[in-house]
């Protein structure tokens, strides 16, 4: 059985102007000690993806279909074993670490809080263990002591894993834990995630916009366009030779090293992810897509086989009756 197993999950936001989908019909599967990449433009649904497998979501959405946490459905826990589950079974790296961190309490105090919630530890091992894990994670133990406001971008983004860390889950969720980081900082990052994973066998979905870091560190890599997962495979795979139009081209919008022509000439994609509330027909991408088909606009298409565990939502995949 997979650690974890989603099932057709839809999130739909309840707005002023109705109801608005954001996931529309995830199936995602995560076996242990898997590294798993989400990757799309913002606008897509990968936060909010990520923020579902832990019931995380505002009270205006709703939710439907399977969250498998060791066999647990998630979505019909009761608050009480839902709390057990956070930052135990499962804990997240929120995007953008100065906003997630409480300004007014000590590093330490934050890192130890999910201990004593648990139940895990006694006040004076929560500040033990702490100061143990900044270390794991490359920070002194005596930055403790520290708010927020008096660390640097990335060692608040390495308080944050020593954080979801700290009461030993199985899965780990990072939602984009490189935004507003320098290139050497996230390399640091991205290296210090890799391998505090493979080092105590935890499972790693990692989101993100770039495709790169992703099949840098990923075992597979899902793509995700106007909520739907539209193509999953190998990462390497995905990203050296993606099977639908949108994999290609967030692919080729970044320049590959030793490749004069890509550098100077990297190709984008026109236009913008299409507005949830006011979905196209048909295919969400056929008005985007370079390769489109009159069909596109009549129907959207179902995952089908590109290769072996390799999956796209594309007519131009595979046999159409």
């Amino acid at each position: 059985m997979s650690l974890l197993e989603v099932r057709d999950l839809r999130v739909t936001y309840g707005t002023g102007a109705g109801a608005v989908p954001a996931v529309r019909g995830v199936d995602l599967s995560l076996a242990a000690g898997q590294k798993l990449g989400v990757a799309g433009e913002s606008g897509c649904g990968k936060s909010t993806l990520a923020l579902a497998l832990l019931r995380l979501l505002p009270a205006s959405a709703r939710l439907s279909g399977e969250i498998l946490l060791d066999g647990e459905d998630v979505l019909t826990m009761s608050w009480g074993r839902l709390r057990a589950v956070r930052w135990a079974g499962a804990s997240i790296v929120f995007q953008g670490a100065m906003h997630s961190l409480n300004a007014v309490r000590r590093i330490g105090d934050q890192i130890g809080e999910p201990l004593l919630v648990h139940g895990r530890a006694t006040p004076a091992a929560a500040r033990r263990r702490a100061g143990e894990l900044l270390e794991h994670v490359g920070l002194p133990a005596a930055r403790a002591a520290a708010y927020p406001h008096e660390l640097s971008g990335g060692q608040r983004q390495r308080v944050m894993i020593a954080m979801a860390l700290a009461c030993d889950p199985r899965l780990i969720v990072a939602d984009e834990p490189t935004t507003a980081l320098d290139v050497m900082i996230q390399a640091q990052i991205l290296r210090l995630v890799e391998g505090l994973v493979a080092e105590q066998s935890i499972s790693l979905l990692m989101i993100s916009h770039d495709l790169a870091v992703l099949a840098d560190t990923c075992d597979r890599l899902a793509v995700m366009y106007a909520g739907r997962v539209v193509e999953e495979g190998p990462a390497r795979q995905v990203f050296e030779a993606a099977a639908h139009p949108y994999g290609r081209a967030l692919s080729s919008a970044f320049p590959r090293v030793g490749d004069p022509a890509s550098r100077r000439a990297p190709r984008g994609l026109p236009g913008d992810p299409p507005d949830p509330a006011g979905l196209p027909g048909g295919c969400a991408f056929h008005p985007r897509c370079p390769v489109v088909v009159e069909s596109c606009a009549e129907r959207d298409q179902e995952l089908r086989e590109a290769g072996p565990g390799h999956r796209a939502a594309c007519v131009h995949v595979g046999s159409v009756s």
